[in-house]
């Protein structure tokens, strides 16, 4: 809050280096807020505990706050998020919350992965009683060997340069058959 409301100027005028500062501040904080998610989420799955509030769900609703929590990540890299999906899709029953975790961090992923100005794309799809939701990059793509160990905890695939702790794609997983669902790599 203190960071947007400098970026505003409201406290007077910044300049370009201090403005460059507030952004690496904002990227640092919201990188910490991200691992303090998942080492949360991660002691939930460890100990049993997940506290799911499974309810019926609008799908577009958790698509629409993955994609808006990922927006300015998207604009940094010049990169569109396109969608392809039934305006009235059926209603899912899911923890809201958790469920738009899990997409955000796989909304997040394809666009760290992708290069700059392209596009990522995003789909839902009715499959008998379920939805399939899924996330498409341009980038370089998993090795297959890896496309099955991305979802061990820690692993990260050899010789990658992003950061990350390589637990969000563990923990999302885990979230996502918690609530009888299924997450691949394909």
């Amino acid at each position: 809050m203190s960071v947007d409301l400098l970026k505003k100027e409201e406290l007077g005028a910044v300049t370009a280096e201090q403005k460059e500062l507030l952004e690496s501040i904002e990227d640092d904080a919201n990188r910490l807020l991200k691992i303090t998610g998942e080492i949360l989420n991660l002691s939930q799955v460890e100990t049993g505990n997940i506290q799911l509030d499974i309810t019926a769900t609008d799908p577009n609703i958790i698509v629409n706050n993955a994609v808006r929590m990922n927006k300015v990540m998207a604009d940094q890299k010049k990169i569109k998020i396109e969608f392809a999906f039934p305006e009235n899709n059926p209603k899912v029953n899911a923890d809201e919350d958790k469920t738009t975790w899990v997409l955000s961090n796989l909304v997040g992923n394809a666009i760290r992965y992708s290069y700059d100005q392209s596009i990522v794309w995003l789909s839902i799809t009715p499959e008998g009683n379920y939805l399939r939701f899924s996330v498409k990059d341009t980038g370089q793509g998993i090795a297959p060997e890896y496309i099955n160990r991305v979802f061990d905890r820690y692993f990260r695939i050899p010789g990658t340069k992003k950061e990350g702790t390589g637990l969000g794609l563990s923990i999302s997983k885990e979230l996502i058959e918690a609530q009888g669902g299924h997450l691949s790599g394909k």
